[in-house]
């Protein structure tokens, strides 16, 4: 049985390594997201009252936090996805710091906005 190959330390260590980790976790979470968001989308359709009572949950401050961390995880998520795409199919090669940069930028911009227009 062959050993898996040892990873390097100062590969774990680089910026696009902690891309690759935020792309992964958000797509882990994500996925666990969505059958929720199906569950409580099926409520509608065994009446009014009873999407009326699981939507007067999401006035917790626990779902508050939820809909905050989902806009930061998709946007992390899309970010990511449109960094690897570049890196697989773009004319350049290698990675790119500054990519790296500006996907966690830009998933950090989306939750403060999100935060400013809900209130």
């Amino acid at each position: 049985m062959r050993s898996r190959p040892k990873l390097d330390l100062r590969a774990k260590s680089h910026l696009s390594y902690f891309a690759y980790v935020c792309h992964r976790f958000s797509g882990l979470l994500l996925a666990c997201f969505i059958p929720l968001h199906f569950l409580m989308l099926s409520q509608s359709l065994r009446g009014a009252s009873g999407f009326e009572r699981y939507l007067g949950l999401t006035d917790f401050w626990v779902f508050k936090f939820g809909e905050w961390a989902l806009v930061i995880l998709l946007a992390i998520h899309l970010v990511g996805g449109i960094r690897l795409l570049m890196i697989e199919f773009g004319p350049w090669r290698g990675l790119r710091k500054a990519w790296t940069q500006a996907a966690i930028l830009f998933g950090i911009a989306c939750g403060l906005l999100f935060l400013y227009l809900a209130n």
